[in-house]
């Protein structure tokens, strides 16, 4: 067995017996299958997406020229056909873009917006009483106004080099041939059970109400239409025009008169006034790297800097070892804290990213960190006490290109919970990003507001330029899934596989949450000897990394999902 293999297998560990994932509720996007990928390699360009189909697309409009943007755009159409449980029209996303040429980093946000009539009562009942999450996620209410689309007609008027209709022919010619039913999206079926929506009860389950079969020949004619209509009109054909209607349709019209105060908010009003935003990219250096991510209202961007800030300040020690896994979920439980009391859409507040970010300020947070594990809830160092997690879900996806100029692309999108709010237009899922909402501190709902995200596309750069491109599904554990990602890639000189592989673990200012079946019996007793309370769980991430190497490129995507890798 050679080093890497030997690190591999101390990470994965030794199957417990002990607390079963079986007595916590399942996440809304399961782990189906653990299906090791190999890397790619490729001397001019690499794409690494979450379906085989949205990798190929991508490497088709690399071929034919395009950017790291047109491949993005093209593979993301695919990536809503395919994985409709994840991502699509209906919902929105997070771009990191970097040019080559001008050596320029844009972070464009595509994140929903609140509608103009949000309240902070909208998710209650008629009592008063908030509805809980899986009632909510259903409910019209939760829609909130989709935003991907136009980000990625901004991107593509300032970075496209292919013409906006040939992005989406080969998503248009998928969805009316028809693609095989993968056995992760006939497994996160058959948990769903039935959709209430008519339209996609049809869609996905059979006459008996029994979902496709896996290599069953799925077709969706209602999403090529509509892509059509995008590919013809741009993307304002989802907020002034055809769309537009389906979408407001969806939402507001499906309920009967006497439950009119259950409507969904979502109006024209809303999704004619969606602007997506250029904002600057959240950079700091480690370990001799620039790393880079999403500023707010991404928290992930801020929360990965502060857990490498914080971790970059604690004694070395073997990875996968329960020191190793000590200091990591306890920088991640103070970054946490922060993230929670400080973050939310800065255009409602202003977010002290600096402050959480300050190098004086994190070797405090570091110097707080013991051999035993901190409070079941740490305390926030700055922003007061105020705020709390949202039950944000690992309902996303994530792709990552460098193409053939040097220009690299890392997208994160989402349609929050798997498939979104269960309503359909167009052929398409609605969002249900409402429920990323608190209760309380600054990620409170507003007219008009951006909720929090965890979204994490993320850049890293060494003095050579370009040197990683990585980001992860995951809900709130995505801060956790790039920051062990980062640590593994730029402390601990993983290959790229071994990064993607190496066994989950993280703490959300909670209990220490470890992968499901991945922590030898010795490790967990000496971590439950540090007074940690373990909670196994499910941790479905779904990295997808590109690394320099040499003169080229190589790519790795997460075995936890159906992600590909591929470069020329």
């Amino acid at each position: 067995m050679g080093p890497s293999a030997r690190r591999l297998a101390a990470l994965a560990g030794l199957l417990l017996a002990g607390l079963c994932a079986a007595e916590l509720p399942p996440p809304p996007e399961a782990a189906t299958a653990y299906l090791p990928q190999p890397p790619a390699q490729g001397r001019r360009f690499m794409a690494v997406t979450a379906n085989p189909h949205a990798t190929a697309v991508a490497l088709e409009m690399l071929r034919a020229g395009g950017s790291a943007v047109d491949a993005a755009i093209a593979a993301q159409m695919v990536l809503g056909l395919v994985e409709p449980q994840s991502s699509g029209l209906g919902g929105g996303g997070l771009m990191l873009f970097f040019d080559a040429r001008r050596k320029r980093l844009d972070a464009w946000d595509g994140r929903e917006t609140a509608p103009l009539t949000a309240s902070a009562r909208q998710l209650s009942d008629s009592a008063g009483k908030r509805l809980d999450f899986a009632r909510a996620v259903r409910d019209p209410r939760a829609v909130g106004t989709p935003g991907l689309l136009a980000m990625l007609g901004l991107a593509h008027s300032e970075a496209g080099r292919l013409p906006w209709a040939r992005l989406f022919e080969p998503a248009i010619r998928l969805a009316e041939e028809g693609f095989a039913v993968s056995p992760r999206l006939h497994g996160l079926l058959a948990l769903e059970g039935r959709f209430a929506d008519p339209a996609a009860q049809a869609l996905f389950f059979d006459a008996d109400g029994r979902p496709w079969p896996v290599g069953y020949t799925l077709r969706n004619p209602a999403l090529a239409r509509s892509l059509r209509l995008v590919a013809a009109e741009g993307p304002r054909v989802l907020h002034r025009g055809e769309l537009a209607g389906r979408v407001r349709d969806a939402v507001r019209g499906d309920l009967p008169a006497d439950e009119a105060d259950r409507r969904g908010l979502l109006g024209y009003p809303d999704l004619a006034r969606y602007q997506p935003l250029r904002r600057e990219a959240l950079c700091r250096p480690y370990r001799g790297y620039r790393v880079c991510g999403f500023p707010p209202p991404s928290s992930g961007g801020s929360t990965v800097l502060a857990t490498l800030g914080i971790w970059r300040q604690l004694p070395a020690a073997p990875v996968g070892s329960a020191a190793f896994i000590h200091h990591f979920a306890e920088a991640g439980r103070l970054a946490y804290a922060d993230r929670a009391a400080c973050v939310g859409d800065p255009a409602a507040a202003p977010v002290p990213v600096a402050a959480m970010l300050d190098t004086r300020y994190l070797a405090r947070r570091a110097a707080a960190i013991g051999e035993q594990a901190g409070p079941a809830q740490q305390a926030a160092g700055l922003c007061g006490e105020g705020g709390e997690a949202e039950d944000e879900r690992p309902s996303t996806s994530h792709l990552s290109i460098v193409d053939g100029f040097g220009n690299a692309v890392a997208l994160t999108s989402s349609i929050e919970d798997a498939f979104g709010n269960r309503r359909m237009a167009g052929g398409f899922f609605l969002n249900n990003q409402l429920t990323d909402f608190s209760d309380s501190g600054p990620n409170r709902v507003a007219p008009g507001k951006r909720p929090r995200s965890s979204m994490a596309p993320t850049l890293v750069f060494d003095r050579q330029g370009l040197y990683a491109v990585l980001g992860s599904p995951g809900g709130s554990q995505v801060p956790n899934f790039v920051s062990q990602a980062l640590i593994g890639l730029l402390d601990e000189r993983m290959d790229a596989v071994e990064v993607v592989a190496q066994a989950r673990v993280g703490s959300r200012n909670g209990p220490l949450e470890v992968e499901q079946g991945r922590l030898a019996p010795a490790v967990r007793e000496a971590l439950e000897a540090r007074g940690h309370g373990l909670r196994e769980v499910e941790m479905t991430s779904g990295i997808a990394l590109i690394v320099r190497q040499g003169r080229g490129w190589v790519g790795a995507a997460d075995p936890r999902r159906e992600g590909t890798a591929g470069g020329d």
